[in-house]
């Protein structure tokens, strides 16, 4: 992929209308900004996936085997052949949702000390992540999750794991502004794990066939409004956990604000029969992958739990204890 980013970069003109569109792009075509190269490599990436472009394919997946020449020969006639599909792929901001992130996730859950969660999910997607339950995390000390779960995480791990728990989901739901369909957006969300991934890729396909079979509930709209009705709701006898992982950063400001608010306010009157967590994994001034942190109401406590990369390839374990001091629920 960066292979064909700097060919990209170098040999990508103005001329045609591909070429024109990119060049007279109005807004940041960066990662800052509208990721238009992501977009562009997404568009050409689902050609390969969908079958539509046999002479791409031949040099996509393994482009070591050819020269520059014959590598940006194939993605030209790709530009100047598939303008309608590729332009689709440019007006539509880029749409991931990143199974990995689950082991956070998975991680949290047991450090909690599991029992009952009622799970509320904000920048959800597709909802991959609502299925945490049902991958598996390998760590150091052991498995968290099922055996025999289609989705096995085993980022690099370091510190020491949490404890296993009984973790169960008694209610599950997300929201995004975009929300992607398991079924009729998989090309998207698989176009979007580049080629050189294959393992990666083989993961997003395995959680897209779970999801389609289990439809977790994603809805559209604004994180705020939605928030409010779900905090709304006493949960008795159940854990709600509310969480993000790298989605906080594209809410606007005043939605941010309200979210934090909100959670203040539900917290306040949270007791140990209805408890609440907020759970992010978020970038913050560190470079050097998520912030993972986490707060817990009551007491209205607040921990590091440590950082976790974006795409989930490692995490650093490190709680500042071994479980949160979770009260029991009545």
């Amino acid at each position: 992929m960066a292979r064909f980013l700097t060919l990209a970069a170098d040999r990508l003109g103005p001329e045609g209308p591909m070429g024109a569109r990119l060049h007279g792009w109005p807004g940041d075509m960066s990662a800052r900004g509208d990721a238009v190269p992501l977009r562009l490599a997404a568009g050409l990436h689902a050609l390969v996936l969908s079958g539509r472009d046999p002479g791409l394919a031949a040099v996509w997946p393994a482009p070591a085997a050819v020269t520059d020449a014959t590598l940006w020969a194939a993605v030209a006639d790709a530009l100047a052949r598939h303008e309608a599909w590729l332009t689709d792929w440019l007006d539509r901001a880029p749409q991931t949702n990143e199974v990995a992130r689950s082991a956070v996730l998975i991680a949290a859950a047991h450090w909690l000390g599991g029992g009952s969660l009622v799970v509320s999910e904000l920048g959800a997607s597709a909802g991959l992540n609502l299925l945490f339950d049902r991958w598996r995390l390998e760590t150091p000390g052991g498995g968290l999750g099922p055996e025999a779960a289609p989705v096995r995480l085993a980022p690099r791990w370091t510190g020491g794991p949490p404890a296993p728990a009984d973790v169960t989901i008694a209610d599950r739901a997300g929201v995004d502004l975009h929300p992607c369909d398991p079924v009729t957006d998989r090309l998207r969300l698989l176009a979007y794990v580049w080629a050189d991934q294959p393992q990666r890729l083989a993961r997003m396909a395995a959680a897209l066939d779970v999801a389609a079979r289990q439809r977790p509930g994603v809805a559209a709209g604004d994180a705020a409004d939605w928030l409010a009705g779900r905090l709304g709701v006493r949960h008795a006898g159940a854990l709600h956990l509310v969480c993000h992982t790298i989605a906080w950063q594209y809410f606007p400001p005043v939605t941010q604000a309200r979210c934090a608010a909100l959670l203040a306010e539900a917290g306040a009157v949270a007791d140990a029969d209805a408890p609440l967590a907020h759970l992010s994994m978020e970038a913050d001034a560190v470079r050097d992958g998520a912030a993972l942190t986490l707060t817990l109401w009551p007491p209205g406590a607040a921990w590091v739990l440590g950082r976790a990369d974006f795409h989930g390839r490692w995490l650093r374990w490190a709680p500042p204890v071994a479980r949160a001091p979770r009260p029991a629920i009545c």
